[in-house]
């Protein structure tokens, strides 16, 4: 039977930026931490996984940022799947504080891809069991994004330590280039509110660069994650003034 799991954590300086609140990059590595636990539980982490040359991919992330996390606060950080179909399986979350006040919602999607071929494959061919909780954190439906014309460009490095064991950049690594690619001057004058991840093609160990195309709509940004003419993803982020 398939159950919520719950972890109480102190929220670390290191994971925080300089005005001690927690860095977008370290949301992200704790929701994927958080969902590879979980899996591990279920008997569908990566152990399995390897030996089985599958991984799950995430495919969408949204979060909503209602109060951002701060240095030293005790957080309560629950997750469980949700919706499943034949190729993909959702994921929700939600992190609070020690008083029960929501800081953090998100959804994921979530597909289990063949190693070798980079494929997705049926989830019930492994995991002829997985089913998800019907409670659901959120109800938004998962797209591509919206196209937008841009009005800046960077260009990042994919670095060694970008790379992970599923050999190729990890997804929070997006989160970064796409919150710096706005300037530090756009960055410091705001809070993060909310992002929106739509991944579509996985950047592999090979690439040295990427390009991010922006676009700016007041408290609103566009991104467009680049190598040469091919687009890995679309992130939204939603910021409020600081």
């Amino acid at each position: 039977m398939i159950t919520k799991l719950v972890k109480e954590r102190k929220l670390k300086t290191y994971q925080c930026d300089r005005y001690g609140f927690l860095r977008p990059v370290s949301l992200m590595n704790k929701l994927q931490g958080l969902a590879s636990t979980h899996a591990e539980m279920l008997g569908a982490g990566r152990d399995y996984c390897a030996s089985h040359n599958i991984a799950w991919v995430m495919t969408h992330m949204f979060a909503d940022i209602v109060d951002m996390p701060r240095a030293e606060e005790t957080l309560v950080h629950s997750t469980w799947p949700s919706v499943t179909s034949a190729v993909r399986s959702e994921r929700d979350f939600e992190i609070k504080d020690a008083n029960g006040k929501l800081k953090v919602r998100a959804m994921s999607q979530w597909v289990l891809i063949d190693l070798h071929t980079r494929k997705p494959v049926r989830i019930s061919e492994y995991f002829p069991e997985w089913t998800g909780l019907p409670e659901r954190i959120w109800e938004r439906e998962f797209d591509k994004g919206k196209d937008f014309i841009p009005t800046k460009t960077c260009v990042m490095a994919c670095r060694f330590d970008d790379i992970d064991v599923n050999q190729h950049i990890n997804n929070a690594v997006y989160t970064t280039w796409a919150t710096e690619s706005v300037g530090f001057e756009y960055r410091n004058g705001h809070k993060l509110r909310g992002i929106d991840l739509y991944f579509e093609r996985e950047i592999l160990p090979n690439s040295s660069t990427v390009r991010i195309e922006v676009g700016f709509d007041g408290n609103t940004t566009h991104h467009k994650i680049m190598t040469g003419a091919i687009e890995h993803a679309k992130i939204v982020c939603y910021w409020s003034d600081r």
